[in-house]
């Protein structure tokens, strides 16, 4: 998705685009996420400025798609195009916070107000209230925090959509085996179906960026953190928002290695609810684990009973590209000129993916950035020694 997002905004900023992947469109990370568009969970600082222009991003691609005259329309003449629309399942549809506690009522209500000045939109709902969002909500909650801005995108759908608005030339089921450099340049990328060359070179890796950097001696401490979601029978209608409960935030900001599971709720246009989401750094063990599943399937039901009745259909897994300071890497390499690196997004990659590609173009083209860019910067991790640690 990252990768997709820059191709296509790279595009529009007037760069030929090529895009190598080792495996088909969102056959990693991207394939197996919940397609969050989120604002709530971030607290003030440069990530949440990055989903707030995110968030502006997604709805000017949804307004697009919406008319196809408009000039970037997919169906108006020229490239790119839109990217969104119903065919990737955008949905503005809002996420509810909710507390079990007065103490975690307090605590939503204190974060919410640091967010607000920034310019998110957030309304405290008491908890006699909850069921004019949610109908078949817990009774006996404490309240919530309304967040009008969260939205949703079908993450697979989505990241084929801007790859194919980009125009860009796909080299699929090709893996990269090294980087050309030449005065402390980037020339291109060798592959194992040939060299390809260009004046930039983009390292939106996932998980695996890590292994890219290293091939010209950079160091980016990026670990896959796995996640499982549960999928249930189609239940239209039944889940109106995207919904979660307090401890949710704290498990996207934690640094522990450690199994996390916090309920996050949600239907789906074609019927399903979605149940996650677990966090463990595991490597990349697929193995099933029925600690998280249940775990998850027990949190779900404590926060919408009926679902304590329902059957899951299935579930899936995928890894965060994750790293310690819990900031992406959006920027140049610090070393090798022409090379940069966009990935670490960990949960929030499909979010903040507009944003990110947005950003890495503006820095090729030189032009003035919309986002900040400094606090992303690679060159943060130019010593090893955080990865050591996060190794550790």
């Amino acid at each position: 998705m990252i990768g997709a997002a820059c191709a296509y905004y790279a595009a529009r900023a007037g760069f030929s685009v090529t895009v190598v992947d080792r495996g088909p469109v969102a056959g990693g990370t991207s394939g197996a996420g919940e397609g969050n568009l989120l604002v709530s969970d971030k607290e003030p600082g440069p990530e949440l400025a990055l989903a707030l222009r995110s968030q502006e991003l997604w709805q000017s691609l949804a307004e697009q798609a919406a008319d196809p005259s408009a000039p970037d329309s997919p169906d108006s003449p020229g490239s790119p195009g839109s990217a969104s629309g119903p065919s990737i399942e955008y949905e503005a549809k809002g996420g509810l916070v909710v507390a079990f506690s007065s103490a975690d009522f307090e605590a939503l209500q204190r974060f919410a107000a640091t967010q607000v000045p920034l310019g998110v939109v957030a309304e405290e709902i008491p908890g006699d209230r909850l069921t004019e969002f949610e109908p078949l909500i817990a009774p006996g909650l404490v309240g919530g925090i309304w967040y009008p801005q969260d939205a949703q995108v079908m993450p697979a759908l989505a990241t084929a959509r801007l790859l194919q608005a980009s125009g860009a030339t796909l080299r699929l089921g090709n893996a990269v085996t090294g980087l050309v450099t030449s005065g402390g340049a980037v020339r291109g990328v060798r592959t194992t179906q040939g060299e390809i060359s260009a004046r930039f070179v983009v390292n939106a890796a996932g998980f695996g960026a890590a292994a890219v950097a290293a091939l010209v001696g950079s160091a980016l401490p990026v670990q896959p953190r796995r996640g499982f979601v549960l999928v249930t029978e189609p239940l239209p209608n039944m889940v109106r928002h995207k919904v979660y409960s307090a401890a949710y935030v704290a498990d996207v900001s934690s640094s522990d290695a450690a199994l996390q599971s916090s309920a996050v709720v949600e239907g789906t246009p074609s019927g399903p609810v979605l149940i996650g989401a677990s966090r463990e750094r595991v490597g990349l063990d697929r193995t099933p684990s029925y600690d998280a599943l249940g775990r998850l399937a027990a949190q779900g039901a404590e926060l919408f009973p009926f679902l304590a009745d329902v059957m899951v259909q299935r579930y899936y897994c995928g890894f965060r590209p994750y790293l310690p300071d819990h900031l992406p890497a959006i920027g140049p390499d610090a070393t090798v000129s022409g090379l940069f690196h966009a990935c670490g997004h960990e949960g929030a990659g499909i979010g903040l993916a507009p944003a990110t590609g947005e950003l890495i173009a503006a820095m090729m083209a030189g032009t003035e950035p919309m986002v900040a860019p400094e606090p992303f910067g690679p060159a943060r991790f130019a010593s090893c020694d955080e990865q050591k640690e996060a190794a550790g």
